[in-house]
């Protein structure tokens, strides 16, 4: 009876150990496939990132190269709208220059009659506007628009107080004549 106590010991010490070897086994194995999962799935992340990488390198490149056509867009507009500034200023000019000479020869046209009507020294002061009228209209026929620019510059750093009043008055007029039908 002791033999069959030591056989069934034997035999559940057998099946202990089996059971452990087993055990052990389904944790190895349960190990091994975690880590195999987990070396697939960092190895999916990392094909992720590089896909990802991929596609913002290909956005970069997309938005860099259209920004560079907005650039070269913006500098097309830029030398068009300088061309007409240059063309604009350029009219501007040729009318004011034919504005003062129109006005100084009506002023002198009219110096006879201010002579009989207010007598010689108004006459002279007439004929004396209407010659700087003239000189003005040559001296501005005469410069080109960049020296036109450097010559206001120059003013306006001279007496910065008048030329904020000058363009006051003229804000003021052109509001008058351009916004006088809204009322």
């Amino acid at each position: 009876m002791a033999e069959a106590t030591k056989n069934t010991k034997k035999k559940s010490a057998k099946k202990t150990t089996t059971k452990k070897t087993a055990a052990a086994d389904n944790r190895t194995e349960a190990k091994t496939r975690f880590n195999t999962a987990l070396e697939e799935a960092k190895a999916g992340a990392a094909a992720l990132k590089a896909e990802a990488g991929d596609r913002a390198a290909g956005q970069l490149a997309q938005a860099r190269d259209r920004s560079e056509d907005w650039v070269a867009e913006a500098k097309v507009y830029g030398e068009q709208a300088k061309d007409k500034a240059g063309e604009l200023a350029v009219e501007g000019k040729a009318k004011a220059s034919d504005a003062l000479s129109s006005l100084g020869k009506m002023v002198s046209d009219n110096a006879e009659a201010i002579d009989e009507k207010f007598g010689t020294q108004y006459g002279d002061y007439a004929r004396k506007a209407s010659r700087s009228l003239q000189e003005a209209s040559t001296k501005l026929d005469n410069k080109s628009i960049e020296e036109i620019g450097e010559d206001a510059r120059e003013a306006v750093r001279k007496s910065p107080g008048l030329a904020v009043g000058i363009a006051a008055v003229a804000g003021f007029m052109l509001a008058r004549m351009f916004g006088g039908g809204r009322n």
